[in-house]
């Protein structure tokens, strides 16, 4: 198979919502990196910075890649924003750019994130989580994640059982076992995603707390299993749809839940259904233009 790089070099400003952009497109989301980071200089903190951001997608190269080439440079110009360069690249390809833009990152108080491909001393207190994104959404590179993971370093408390609801890569799922979590279901419409998530909690030696599997919503729902803790790092407006479809019947009472893949401008909306869906929100977390919304399902 055969692959097409989308990618846009703009001011870190822009990032946001040039992601915003391409995330309709991309094939399981998208990455974005300062251009001019070294890497040995991962930690953030230590650098100044960054003049310049790039956004990258992944879409296939098939009939279909063009239509979505003009549907992507029609939308960048709209929001005035620098046009996409396009790259065919191969699978191998696919796999060796990630790596190439993916470095070693902290995250929160806690957290950080090592590819696997990447050597990193812990520190005291530190929770690393080893990963290997492969073709699933979730490197922690981006905004939705790493507000998914800060939540969860509040809200989450040992021995819950969690919900991982769009798992992804399964970086969400690890960080709840990290964080002491009983147990986590993860489940994602993609079955490379439910792959991914099960190789990935095996690398970082949780896979015993860790079930991945193919799945959705309904077939959660239609389980009978409800949960302490709710992960939904997915977009608004499927957020919206699955409140009409059963979400609020998944998490116990008492329960909490974390929403991530939301805009500003869509934060009324999410929470409006939320609502209608049984959930209390209590907290709005803001990183650029991304929001995530924490909520509770009332006792």
């Amino acid at each position: 198979m055969h692959w097409i790089e989308v990618s846009v070099t703009l001011p870190p400003n822009l990032a946001d919502l040039a992601a915003s952009v391409l995330e309709d497109f991309g094939h399981q989301g998208v990455s974005i990196e300062r251009d001019d980071i070294q890497p040995d200089h991962w930690d953030e903190g230590e650098l100044p910075p960054p003049d310049k951001s790039i956004v990258r997608a992944y879409m296939v190269a098939d009939p279909r890649a063009e239509a979505a080439r003009l549907e992507i440079d029609a939308a960048l110009a709209a929001y005035g924003l620098p046009p996409a360069v396009y790259q065919r690249v191969d699978d191998q390809d696919w796999a060796e750019a990630w790596k190439a833009h993916y470095h070693t990152t902290r995250i929160g108080r806690r957290f950080v994130v090592r590819p696997v491909w990447e050597d990193y001393t812990p520190e005291a207190g530190d929770l690393v989580i080893a990963l290997d994104p492969g073709m699933a959404f979730g490197t922690g590179t981006h905004a939705t994640t790493r507000l998914c993971l800060m939540s969860m370093e509040d809200l989450m408390r040992p021995g819950l059982s969690v919900l991982d609801l769009g798992c992804g890569s399964g970086i969400l799922a690890i960080g709840a076992v990290l964080l002491g979590a009983a147990h986590v279901t993860a489940v994602d419409i993609d079955p490379v995603a439910a792959d991914i998530t099960r190789e990935n909690a095996e690398a970082n030696g949780v896979a015993d707390r860790i079930t991945a599997m193919h799945g959705s919503l309904e077939s959660v729902r239609t389980s009978a299993r409800r949960f302490d803790v709710l992960l939904a790092n997915i977009l608004a407006r499927i957020i919206i749809e699955m409140c009409d479809h059963g979400l609020g019947d998944i998490v116990r009472p008492g329960g909490v839940a974390i929403f991530s893949g939301i805009i500003t401008e869509q934060v009324t909306d999410v929470s409006a259904a939320l609502n209608r869906a049984g959930y209390r929100v209590t907290a709005v977390r803001t990183e650029g233009d991304w929001v995530s919304i924490e909520a509770t399902r009332p006792a």
